[in-house]
């Protein structure tokens, strides 16, 4: 379910234009583009970041979360769809080889939470399930309102 999710979502943004892919749905600014950014955000975070214990890459590693906590949504507008796209799948390149280095799905995370709780490898998978089950749902809404395009 999590590479369907993935291709969904991505399918969501094909035959788009630069243009349309930062097209919002007010009341709400988000895009299919910053989904998407957000999306490879998210898999660097929980597999590469937190799963494997690696240093954060850029452009995550210099971002100033602090000046902008949604600095992934408002800089996907800035970028071209091949770029949005190659970002997304560099992202998924690497979860998925953390995934295939695991041990098992009951693998801890490198990395903790600051209470010192840990998530083992199936509760990151199902937990990047919802979270691409939701994003899916708000890119059905956006590309919808962009040229009546529906279907997954």
């Amino acid at each position: 379910m999590l590479d369907y999710y993935r291709v969904v979502l991505v399918r969501k943004t094909w035959g788009l234009s630069d243009d349309q892919l930062a097209i919002p749905l007010p009341p709400s600014d988000m895009t299919l583009g910053g989904l998407l950014f957000h999306m490879a955000l998210v898999e660097d975070h929980w597999f590469d970041h937190r799963f494997a214990g690696n240093d954060e890459l850029e452009p995550w590693a210099s971002v100033p979360w602090d000046d902008d906590p949604d600095w992934e949504f408002h800089t996907a507008s800035q970028l071209t769809h091949d770029e949005v796209v190659e970002q997304f799948e560099s992202s998924v390149g690497r979860s998925r080889s953390a995934v295939a280095a695991a041990e098992s799905l009951d693998q801890l995370a490198a990395l903790s939470r600051d209470d010192g709780v840990s998530w083992n490898l199936r509760w990151i998978l199902v937990h990047m399930i919802e979270e691409y089950a939701r994003h899916c749902g708000h890119a059905d809404l956006i590309r919808e309102s962009i040229d009546a395009t529906t279907g997954d």
